[in-house]
């Protein structure tokens, strides 16, 4: 069995780094509004006894900007590139994904649906999966937010609605304080909490979504290692994408490929799903 390695969306340039992105077998961008954004003022990330807190706030130079200058360099890498895309509202997912359609550099858009940094769209996961449905015919992945009681019936909505795949899970929102002060580390307060205290609460979405739906599933939250991957492999996940361990290691995907082979081999072929989905656009 191979496991597909990606990055997470925002925790990885890959124009900055070539050499990192071509090791992975897809290279997914950060996520792109439809009209430019600063973000969220500084500080942004804070380093935390388990992990880490950030609140970047969606920085970007907007979709048009994205496509004329960003995509042509991005596809230039050689490897299969799939765009995030987020917004406030319904329109605004509709408008990405409208203008990112019928363009075959890119393999798949990512829907990010539950990002803790910004004020959330007003309306449900399934209809923002609807409305970007409606607006483009290449393969869809649903971003969602482990913040909820019954994640399996959010993955059965927004497959319904028309998402192709799942990506799980997105961080969930945490507060760092400053040991002197007990004042926020964080410019905005509260941001999205990621490492390894994520990857128990990633394993039970995982194992909750690949029960309840029958599409591929990347898995992300904590991998830190090949026995990590195999987790989320094991619990029904199609391919793992890397996230914090990339801002301490970005040569982990090399490492994690090297680890996962015997961590493989010792789980043997009876602990890993057989009906796992395929990942689809690679």
């Amino acid at each position: 069995m191979t496991i597909q390695l990606l990055n997470a969306s925002g925790c990885l340039d890959p124009l900055a780094a070539p050499d990192v992105a071509r090791s992975l077998d897809v290279v997914v961008t950060k996520t792109i509004t439809p009209l430019p954004r600063a973000g969220n003022p500084p500080v942004r990330i804070a380093e935390t006894e388990h992990g880490m807190v950030n609140s970047i706030g969606l920085q970007g130079p907007g979709i048009e900007a994205f496509v004329e200058e960003s995509l042509p360099r991005l596809a230039g890498l050689g490897v299969p590139l799939w765009v995030s895309v987020g917004g406030f509202s319904a329109d605004d997912y509709a408008l990405c994904c409208a203008r990112l359609d019928g363009d075959d550099r890119i393999a798949a858009i990512e829907l990010n649906l539950s990002c803790p940094n910004v004020e959330e769209a007003p309306e449900t996961a399934a209809e923002l999966v609807s409305a970007a449905r409606g607006a483009t015919s290449r393969t869809l992945y649903a971003k969602l937010s482990p913040a909820q009681w019954d994640i399996a019936e959010s993955a059965r909505a927004v497959v319904a609605a028309g998402a192709d795949g799942l990506s799980l899970v997105n961080t969930i929102r945490g507060l760092a304080l400053d040991p002197v002060t007990h004042r926020p580390r964080l410019g905005r307060g509260v941001g999205g909490y990621s490492g390894p205290a994520l990857r128990p609460i990633a394993l039970a979405c995982v194992h909750a979504c690949a029960e309840a739906v029958d599409v591929p599933i990347v898995g992300m939250g904590g991998v830190f290692s090949g026995s990590d991957a195999v987790e989320l492999a094991a619990v029904g996940a199609s391919a793992v994408a890397l996230g914090t361990v990339l801002f301490a290691d970005p040569l982990a995907p090399g490492r994690i490929r090297a680890e996962m082979a015997p961590a493989v081999a010792a789980l043997g072929s009876e602990g890993l799903p057989a009906n796992r989905a395929p990942l689809l656009s690679i």
